[in-house]
């Protein structure tokens, strides 16, 4: 590496039970360095990046964030998927002085001056995907997550949400973070037992896959009671047959088969760079433009000082795959749009209902309203 380049740090997982995921975020930095670079850098100097495998453990997330902090005297890293890897390395961000970018979707209730957080909070996805499957399928829902923070403290929103509604939670189930095959036997029981009007599930990477094998083993019509996520996305799509996926629901901001000239122009490029059959996530997208935003924000600071950048950083603005997005200055969230799809025959997801505006997040859930879900229920109506 050059000794004039502006040096970056990149923690995602390419294995263990999560590396589907997180290896789509870890193409899409890639793929926006390389377009930085090939642009001239930032003020006349190349993005270099060191990039490490944490396996999808807390614990080596934690000690490579250590080593890039101190070792290879990087400030700013890029990355993080489950809540539990961001968990383990914030405490070592802030202790070095350093610059968290973190792209995935996430549970909320959580701020740091050292964290930029470009993934959805529950806010700008949970509240739509709950309100439409209120709207659209009924008020009994059954909850199965995978055993750590995130889906506890979703499932907690949706809980609040759905017994607004007058709704009830028949059951709320939690299988290993790497389960096997086996450990879904009694949630399929228990889902046969209940008949929820839908499932919301949080169950990440391979465990995914067996949920919605199962699932569909176990014969459940999913016209009438589809699996709805906000952690199976199209790289979790890509492990499954199409047949397996089909018709279930995933809300998120981006989604690959989004048809506008941003979108269609990013899909292609990566696909391009990383093969046709490689899928594009939410989180591949955010990850994408927070380096975007990086560079933007260094371009103006022209020091990669972690406060120099934050200052910028508030209040910036950027033409996304999704569409225009913009950081909070006052959370260090970002304001987002979103969507909901649902999975077609070819494995694709259709997107069925999008918002008109982009959303501000509100990652400590204080103004969420049911009554304004309801006073447009219009606005999220079924589509065939």
């Amino acid at each position: 590496m050059a000794n004039g380049d502006w040096r970056i740090g990149v923690l995602f997982s390419n294995s263990g039970v999560t590396a589907a995921a997180e290896t789509a975020e870890a193409n899409a930095t890639r793929l926006a360095i390389e377009e930085i670079n090939a642009a001239g850098g930032v003020r006349g100097r190349l993005i270099s990046a060191v990039f490490y495998d944490p396996e999808c453990s807390a614990k080596k997330y934690q000690e490579l964030a250590v080593r890039l902090l101190s070792e290879d005297g990087i400030k700013i890293i890029f990355g993080c998927y489950m809540s539990s890897a961001r968990k383990a390395v914030m405490p070592e961000i802030e202790a070095y002085r350093g610059m968290l970018f973190y792209p995935t979707f996430y549970e909320g209730f959580e701020y740091s001056t050292r964290c930029f957080y470009t993934g959805s909070s529950s806010n700008q996805n949970a509240v739509q995907l709950a309100r439409y499957l209120i709207e659209n399928y009924g008020t009994r829902f059954l909850l199965v997550g995978s055993n750590y923070v995130f889906p506890y403290e979703y499932n907690r929103v949706v809980m609040d949400l759905v017994m607004r509604a007058k709704g009830t939670i028949l059951d709320e189930l939690y299988v290993p973070v790497e389960p096997v095959r086996k450990d879904f036997n009694r949630v399929i029981k228990q889902i046969a037992k209940l008949k929820p009007d839908i499932v919301v599930s949080t169950v990440v990477g391979t465990g995914a896959v067996m949920l919605y094998e199962a699932y569909k083993e176990a014969g459940f019509d999913v016209a009438t009671m589809p699996i709805a996520s906000l952690t199976t996305t199209e790289a979790e799509v890509a492990e499954m047959a199409p047949d397996i996926a089909a018709g279930h629901l995933t809300s998120a901001s981006f989604f690959e088969t989004l048809d506008t000239p941003h979108a269609r122009r990013f899909v292609s490029a990566y696909k391009q760079r990383f093969g046709a059959d490689a899928p594009v996530t939410a989180g591949a997208e955010a990850a994408y433009f927070q380096v975007h935003l990086y560079a933007k924000a260094l371009e103006l600071a022209g020091t990669d000082e972690p406060e120099a950048l934050a200052k910028h950083l508030a209040g910036l603005e950027f033409e996304a795959p999704q569409g225009r997005i913009r950081i909070d200055p006052d959370n260090h969230h970002t304001e987002l749009w979103s969507r909901i799809g649902r999975v077609n025959d070819e494995g694709k997801f259709d997107i069925i209902w999008q918002s008109e505006t982009r959303i501000r997040p509100d990652p400590y859930f204080v103004t969420a309203s049911f009554d304004d879900w309801m006073s447009k229920p219009h606005q999220l109506k079924r589509k065939a």
